[in-house]
């Protein structure tokens, strides 16, 4: 059975949203790294201790941020299309 106009909108927006969760969330846990690299470097350079390298605050950074923004985007495409999916099977008011 093909999916109605207003049922394709709807994916497209489920879809949207979860391109924008998966961006914003990205970037906040890479912001949050970079933020605590920063105070890092900034403490081991006052104490003349051993530099403090960004590799080693980003790549795990950019890693985590992939999964956890990748997790939240997969369940809201699966809440999305389950709703959409049941919105559509359910009988339309006349």
């Amino acid at each position: 059975m093909p999916m109605s106009r207003s049922a394709r909108i709807a994916a497209a927006l489920w879809i949207a949203w979860a391109v924008v969760v998966f961006n914003v969330a990205l970037d906040q846990v890479i912001a949050v790294a970079g933020r605590r690299y920063i105070v890092e470097a900034l403490a081991s350079a006052g104490a003349m201790g051993p530099y403090v390298r960004i590799d080693d605050w980003m790549r795990p950074a950019a890693v985590r941020g992939f999964w956890l923004a990748s997790a939240a985007a997969a369940a809201i495409l699966a809440i999305g299309f389950i709703g959409v999916r049941l919105a559509a099977r359910s009988p339309q008011p006349s």
